[in-house]
């Protein structure tokens, strides 16, 4: 179970396990599965980067496979967690039951596959929810890539088709009582489109000079 620590807000992190033939398949089709997996690896980084720096919560990741003791996920600044049930929906619910049921006041995940996202994104979401009931990053894709709440809103996570565009136009629609605040649009890393603008990941793992 988490514990509360220092903070009244709880972050977290849901990562996939870095394995080869399993990490950005849709990526993989394009560049392969080796470069898919470094490049997951390298945003799991990131996001491990942006999230410690967070200075308004405490922090949580959950691993989708098993939890890794000596990995880039410091457990002196993250709780670590396994991911429990049989979709995203539930997987997500059961982690924020389990930080609102620790004693946390605001509750928030993100994703570990956006490249574009800052601590400072994180905690001005925190801050929102002083004036809402709900936080969202709209993903490009349909999704999001952050969702926050100060009371647990467990319609949210039912009923939805994970994985498709229509994610967040059916959370909004079970939101239609709540105050939502939506953030700036994003894009996470799904397909090869998604990277070819990021000059520091092409030059990098695609066209290395």
């Amino acid at each position: 179970m988490i514990s509360k620590k220092n903070s009244k807000n709880l972050l977290l992190v849901f990562t996939r396990n870095p394995e080869l033939g399993k990490a950005k398949t849709r990526l993989a089709k394009t560049v392969g599965d080796e470069t898919a997996l470094e490049i997951y690896k390298f945003l799991l980084e990131r996001t491990r980067n942006i999230s410690s720096e967070v200075k308004n919560a405490d922090k949580a990741v959950y691993y989708s496979v098993k939890i890794r003791e000596n990995d880039i996920w410091d457990a002196s600044t993250f709780q670590k967690h396994q991911q429990v049930g049989e979709d995203l929906g539930v997987r997500m619910l059961n982690a924020f039951k389990n930080g609102f049921n620790a004693g946390y006041q605001k509750v928030m995940i993100i994703g570990s596959d956006l490249y574009d996202l800052s601590s400072k994104n994180i905690e001005k979401a925190f801050e929102e929810l002083d004036s809402n009931d709900v936080v969202i990053g709209p993903a490009e894709d349909g999704g999001y890539y952050l969702l926050g709440m100060n009371t647990l809103q467990e319609n949210v996570f039912k009923n939805k088709d994970w994985g498709t565009a229509t994610v967040r136009k059916e959370t909004l629609t079970a939101l239609i009582d709540k105050k939502v605040k939506l953030l700036a649009f994003k894009n996470d890393i799904d397909i090869y489109e998604d990277i070819v603008d990021i000059p520091e990941i092409m030059q990098t793992f695609i066209n290395p000079k």
